[in-house]
């Protein structure tokens, strides 16, 4: 079942695949949660790649990224860590995470991303290898999580790269610097 905004996100406590502890909705800080299918998938690859380009930018105005994948330890090593990551990738092989965030699954949006999202497809394959062509029919999805622990934004994929845009993030994060700079309260719910 999908979650909405505003409301109080689920608590998740991981290890992730650096051997670092990871509270999920009471960290205290801005979060982007982000759930991917398997490792190998080509548009999350592209995406981390995305991400991790775009980290530092991110991070200095004041937001954690967390990501979250289907596989194994040893696959989210083998085709997302195998560069290291400026944040922390969590493997999820029971799906906890995924279920209780309401993840979907459909083959239809699954093709329908490999159709209209060629040129991300290609980019990803050149990633992940071939390994990219055999992914789950879980579909993406992302929450803006406020220091307070509150899912400012639920944003789940139309279909199998579908991820929140960046500028949505930054609309959450200058809220954000706004609030603490103001002393005000910052809106809960981002609007597109």
């Amino acid at each position: 079942m999908r979650l909405n905004a505003p409301s109080k996100a689920p608590l998740l406590h991981f290890v992730d695949i650096y051997g670092k502890r990871v509270d999920i909705g009471g960290s205290g800080r801005r979060t982007l949660l982000c759930f991917f299918r398997d490792a190998a998938c080509p548009f999350c690859n592209f995406r981390i790649y995305e991400l991790t380009s775009q980290h530092a930018a991110l991070q200095a105005l004041g937001l954690d990224i967390v990501a979250v994948f289907t596989s194994t330890p040893e696959a989210v090593q083998r085709f997302v860590a195998r560069k290291p990551r400026p944040f922390s990738v969590i493997a999820d092989p029971t799906s906890h995470a995924h279920e209780t965030y309401g993840i979907e699954r459909s083959l239809w949006r699954k093709l329908k991303g490999i159709v209209t999202r060629v040129p991300t497809l290609i980019k990803g394959l050149r990633i992940v290898g071939l390994a990219g062509l055999n992914t789950t029919n879980l579909m993406p999805a992302d929450f803006l999580i406020d220091e307070h622990g509150n899912i400012a934004e639920a944003y789940y994929g139309g279909d199998a790269g579908d991820r929140i845009p960046l500028d949505r993030v930054e609309l959450f994060l200058a809220r954000g610097l706004i609030a603490r700079v103001s002393g005000k309260p910052a809106e809960s719910a981002v609007s597109p």
